[in-house]
Parts: C-alpha cells; structure tokens; sequence
C-alpha cells in the first residue's frame, strides 16, 4: 500500500471517528464509500466493521448511563429478526436498485426532517412505543443485509419519536457496538478476515480512538437543535452516497 493510500485511510478513520462519537452515527457513512476508493471491497468492509466495533467500545463508556437499556434491547431484538428477511432479499433482489431505493428514501426522511425542525424545534411527530421499537430494529437489520446501512432506520425514527439527543447517541452506539461486534465474530468465524486486514486495522485504530476522543466533548456540548441538524445532515449525505454508489 503507498504512503498517499496510508494517508488516505488515516484521515478518513479519523474524521469518520469524529463524527460517530459527536452523533451517535456516521463512521460507515462516511468511511465505507472513501475506504473503497483506496483498498479492495471486501478490505473495505472489513476494516469498517472492526474500526466500528473499536470506536463503540472506547467511546461508549462514557455515555453508558445515557443508554435507554429497554429501547436497545427492543432494537436489538428487532435487528435479529429483520436480519433474515434482509438476507432473503438480497438473495432474490437486485442489490443495485435496492441500494437506489434505500439512498432515495434516506434522502427523503432527511429532507422531511429538515422541514419538520423548519415549522418547530422539537422533532416530535410520532409517540415511541414497544411495537414501534420492534419494528426500527427489524428495518434496521433488514438494511444492514441489504444495503449494509444500520444507523438510518433507528435515528429516523428516534428524531421522529422527539427523543432527547445524548438518548439518541448513547443508544446509537451501544447498539452499533453490539450489531457490529456480532458482524465482526461471523465474518471471522465463517468468511474468515486475511492477517494484513488485521494489521491494517490496528494501524488505523489510533487514528480513529484520536478522533472518538476529539469529537466525544464536541458532542457532550453539542444542544437538541444543533445535533438535530447534524443528523439530518449526516442521514442526507448516507443518502446521496447510496444514490451515488
């Protein structure tokens, strides 16, 4: 790998790290589509993967009593059930135009959004219930199998609901940390991860705890307004960059 590729995955490790501890959300958004300009699909996955889990892990500790556990328990079952039903479609379905329709409605929530905070401050169109819950965490897995884009689906519908923004984060993370950590042991155990991937990983993991350490008082000072409009702008770019790919 050249020095310009080496500095290309460093400084996208870090600014994508940034962004996740500050948000809750956006390492994949922000990574995945770089990543793969510089290195090999299947590389660029996996690195996302293992850098996600590491961030999760070292950023969530602080923000630990932020985390609704009933809401994250509630999405994780969800995931697990929507996971298969995504892996269905995919098998039977045109990943292209999925990816396509995924981006568009993203872009589409984000510009809803957007409006919504226009008329009023406080995002809060929906009532959150246990069913509602349920249901973010199938659409989540179900578009983690697809499209390979978990954070949308739950932060939609957690904007929606008007739920506080360190809620929002906190829970984000734990249950980033928890679906990609159980991504991270399958790939290994059934795809299998080559040893350079590992050593890549490790060499990008100070950059991206550099940036988790950086961008984690950015978001503890961050206000409801204003990490409202850096999750609408997060969910927009995640949706340009689908529509994009």
């Amino acid at each position: 790998m050249s020095l310009f590729a080496w500095i290309g995955l460093a400084a996208t490790t870090f600014g994508a790290a940034l962004l996740q501890a500050a948000g809750g959300f956006g390492f994949a958004v922000v990574a995945t589509p770089i990543y793969l300009t510089i290195v090999a699909p299947a590389t660029a996955v996996h690195l996302v993967i293992m850098i996600a889990t590491a961030l999760s892990a070292a950023v969530l500790p602080r923000l630990r009593q932020a985390v609704a556990p009933g809401l994250l328990l509630r999405l994780l079952i969800g995931s697990g059930a929507g996971l298969p039903l995504g892996l269905v479609a995919f098998r039977y379905s045109n990943p292209a135009v999925i990816r396509e329709v995924a981006g568009g409605t993203v872009l589409g929530f984000a510009i809803l959004l957007a409006l919504f905070r226009r008329r009023s401050r406080l995002l809060s169109v929906l009532n959150a219930t246990r069913n509602r819950d349920f249901a973010a965490g199938a659409l989540a897995g179900a578009a983690t199998a697809l499209v390979g884009m978990a954070g949308p689906p739950v932060l939609i519908y957690l904007l929606l609901a008007g739920t506080a923004s360190q809620v929002i984060r906190a829970t984000l993370l734990a249950f980033f940390g928890f679906v990609y950590a159980a991504t991270l042991a399958a790939h290994t155990a059934i795809i299998g991860i080559p040893a350079q991937t590992w050593l890549t990983g490790a060499a990008m993991l100070p950059f991206a705890l550099l940036g988790g350490r950086i961008g984690r008082p950015l978001g503890d000072r961050l206000g409801a307004s204003a990490f409202t409009v850096l999750a609408i702008a997060l969910l927009a770019v995640a949706g340009l960059l689908a529509l994009v790919e």
